[in-house]
């Protein structure tokens, strides 16, 4: 019986295998699903599908430079214990590297990408990972940056990965300032880079919410509103100094900004720092946590 490319993807949906793996499997089932995922289980590679349903939100967040590339992923598994596991943290590297050799556009792209070093595929690599450590394990997002001079930055074994990138020139090393700015960034988790980032509409929403709250106030509902203006327009400076990086009060000397920081460093070095970009992730951030009752969970079991 043939088999289309649909077949093949259906396949590949309920198992959680690989591509070719899968039209290897309808080959040899001529193209019967029930007896291919028979196939697949007896090959020992679907075990891996039970386990795809399980939510992965501990793992490690990584950053590195690799081959002059700045690269930060997020790699998830189910537990905590797994994130420190040796042949996780190689796996999380083996795709930090395929990332810096294949510039993949996106996701699904890096997933069919050759992994590093191996004739398998990302998601082959991954699949193979789920059945030698027993968890789900999931390439979850990846970034790089491949002009200017990035610095990567590992919060607390990979609880947060920040890769920062500057534009620097006069031949200095600009390694220090970019972690400086790479734990700023961890730390205090900023929501744009430059005040010139926050949109119209987040200013209108916040003088919005400030104007509400002193005609709530009843010593500020009786002044004059050009005096309110006034008192609104310090008050948003307040917001750019909490909210943005550049402007925000530089953890290790609260006498300056971060871009003040930034220019000092690069005045004491005896050339220029630009900051450009950066990524930040947080693993397991948005991802909804099973909460694990283990008291209800013995109890059950000893009932049973």
């Amino acid at each position: 019986m043939a088999f289309t490319a649909a077949d093949v993807k259906n396949l590949r949906e309920m198992t959680g295998v690989g591509m070719m793996d899968c039209k290897k499997a309808l080959a040899a089932s001529d193209g019967d699903i029930d007896k291919a995922i028979e196939f697949l289980r007896e090959k020992g590679l679907a075990a891996s599908a039970k386990k795809a349903g399980r939510i992965a939100a501990e793992g490690m967040a990584y950053a590195a430079v690799i081959d002059g590339m700045g690269v930060v992923v997020e790699v998830n598994a189910e537990t905590d214990f797994v994130g420190k596991n040796e042949k996780f943290v190689d796996f999380v590297k083996g795709v930090s590297a395929t990332v810096a050799a294949n510039k993949p556009a996106d996701l699904d792209a890096l997933m069919a990408c050759p992994y590093n070093g191996t004739d398998k595929t990302v998601l082959e690599q991954q699949q193979e990972m789920v059945l030698v450590i027993g968890e789900n394990i999931k390439v979850r997002r990846f970034a790089f940056f491949t002009d200017g001079v990035s610095v990567p930055y590992i919060h607390a074994g990979g609880k947060i990965g920040v890769l920062v990138n500057l534009e620097v020139s006069g031949g200095i090393d600009a390694t220090e300032a970019g972690k400086d700015v790479a734990m700023q960034i961890a730390a205090l988790n900023p929501r744009f880079w430059d005040k010139s980032q926050v949109t119209q509409d987040v200013l209108d929403e916040e003088k919005k919410i400030m104007m509400v709250q002193m005609q709530n106030d009843p010593k500020m509902a009786s002044k004059p509103e050009a005096v309110r203006e006034k008192i609104v327009m310090g008050k948003l400076n307040k917001f750019y100094a909490e909210n943005c990086l550049l402007q925000q009060e530089f953890v290790k000397d609260n006498t300056m900004t971060v871009e003040k920081y930034i220019a000092s460093a690069a005045k004491a070095l005896g050339g220029t720092i630009t900051f450009k970009d950066a990524v930040r992730f947080e693993k397991g951030e948005g991802i909804e946590k099973k909460q694990e009752n283990f008291a209800a969970e013995i109890a059950s079991m000893v009932k049973g």
